[in-house]
């Protein structure tokens, strides 16, 4: 392993002055910079976190806080997690994935430490109980999502309530005057996890706004589960011909359970959804869906906390607008 005296000895300068290049902690010539620079790339030295973190003050280390709750989808959770961490490394932070439920303890055990310089939460609930430490921090936070009174962590997300008003309005458009939404697990709802509410609030205000009857399901990420609630819609709601589906883990057996039931995807019914374009365009029957931009606002969460730790000021709020993609899952009702 190249060590720093190494670099020094190569580069012709002492070891502490390596140190003041990496740092920046003492001015150092132009000509001495380049030529430690020129060192450290042509022996390949990569400074220890540790003494990285003595010499700055940092320890160029991002927390990544995604518990893995019950009701999360882990695919989707692990898409922003490979974002923040991708995004993180071109900055020169690697990321300390916290994957327990703790609430706020195991965001203190490590602010309480100099393990990172500052921390992504995500899975944030509405009345959040996370969020009066982050504010009481001395280290810069975003979270992905935004709890009812967002103030002190930057938030980003998905305007997810926007997201729910588009899929009704695509099918309100469509001639559908009967909808119903699959939500996510009801340990979700439970928690008052901010975007699953959001997407509620969306979907019943465009479905009261063009006057469609409407119906809310959460359901279970199984496939069983996704047969019972196509059956429980379908005798709660006979001239039901749309639906929204906002659960990634059920939008297949959903499909396949309401063609057992004999209604055909689109010819009886018409399907949309909020989740991944790639998981969208897999399907036998591509669905019509709202991108779900994880690796987006993982690049975005990481950007603004590398602004917040250089002292620039970032804009508290950041809400991405919906993106609608129509695909085969989707037509106009037949009018008898």
């Amino acid at each position: 392993m190249v060590k720093i005296t190494d670099v020094a000895r190569h580069a012709g300068v002492s070891p502490s002055t390596v140190s003041y290049a990496l740092s920046g902690k003492r001015p150092i010539s132009e000509e001495t910079r380049q030529r430690v620079e020129a060192s450290i790339r042509e022996l390949g030295y990569r400074p220890h976190a540790g003494a990285r973190a003595l010499a700055s003050s940092r320890s160029n280390v991002v927390a990544l806080v995604v518990p893995l709750r019950s009701g999360i989808h882990v695919p989707v959770a692990m898409q922003f997690a490979v974002s923040v961490v991708t995004t993180a490394r071109g900055h020169d932070h690697d990321v300390l994935l916290l994957t327990q439920e703790e609430g706020d303890e195991g965001l203190r055990r490590v602010a309480d430490t100099a393990l990172v310089d500052a921390l992504i939460v995500m899975d944030v609930q509405l009345r959040d109980p996370r969020l009066p430490l982050l504010r009481s921090l001395d280290r810069p936070s975003v979270m992905i999502g935004f709890p009812l009174e967002p103030g002190g962590p930057t938030c980003v997300d998905l305007d997810f309530r926007a997201a729910g008003e588009l899929c009704v309005e695509r099918l309100a458009g469509l001639g559908h005057r009967v909808v119903a939404l699959v939500g996510s697990p009801p340990e979700v709802y439970v928690r008052e996890t901010a975007f699953a509410e959001r997407v509620v609030q969306g979907f019943t205000a465009a479905a009261d706004r063009n006057g469609l009857a409407s119906s809310v399901h959460p359901c279970e990420a199984t496939p069983a589960a996704a047969r019972r609630i196509a059956e429980q819609m379908l005798r709660g709601q006979p001239a039901l011909t749309g639906v929204v589906v906002h659960n990634e883990a059920v939008l297949e057996p959903l499909i396949d359970a309401f063609e057992r039931l004999g209604l055909r995807v689109p010819g009886d019914l018409s399907v949309t959804a909020i989740c991944p374009d790639e998981l969208a365009e897999s399907l036998r029957v591509p669905v019509t869906s709202v991108a779900l931009p994880s690796a987006e606002l993982g690049a975005l969460a990481v950007e603004l906390l590398m602004k917040k730790l250089d002292g620039t000021s970032v804009p508290e709020a950041t809400l991405l607008p919906p993106r609608l993609t129509d695909r085969a899952s989707t037509r106009p009702r037949d009018v008898p």
